[in-house]
């Protein structure tokens, strides 16, 4: 929250929990989508794209001063393609309808992530299973 300016309000549920499936600050850029795609959007906006940390958005504000950024200097900005693409106009990219799509969650999650599970307290994160034998 203090790195990338969220208020709390701004990323928990209505419920008050955090959504255990996506980050907070992907949950954030899929409850605002239409603040999205950013194209020349200042540091405090950068910071709040989903795959940007504090340091990527440092190396992408000063390669911003030499040219307009294209999908290929993401790459050598090392910053996850896959996770930022959807939120930002490139010269060579727009996200066309990738923002309204409505299994975008579901990719950007990771479908393949196994599902979130409470650890135990005595066995050091082994499972229920696994402790009672």
């Amino acid at each position: 929250m203090r790195l990338y300016g969220f208020a709390h309000e701004e990323i928990v549920a209505p419920d008050g929990m955090l959504s255990l499936d996506v980050d907070p600050k992907l949950a954030w850029a899929l409850a605002h989508r239409d603040r999205f795609p950013v194209n020349r959007a200042p540091k405090e906006m950068l910071l709040r794209i989903p795959g940007l940390g504090v340091r990527a958005v440092a190396r992408t504000l000063q390669a911003r001063r030499v040219r307009r950024l294209r999908s290929d200097d993401l790459a050598r900005l090392r910053v996850p393609r896959a996770k930022v693409l959807p939120f930002v106009e490139l010269g060579d990219q727009r996200p066309g309808g990738s923002l309204a799509a409505a299994d975008l969650r579901h990719r950007l999650a990771g479908a393949a992530r196994a599902e979130p599970r409470q650890a135990t307290l005595f066995d050091g994160g082994a499972t229920a299973d696994a402790a009672q034998r």
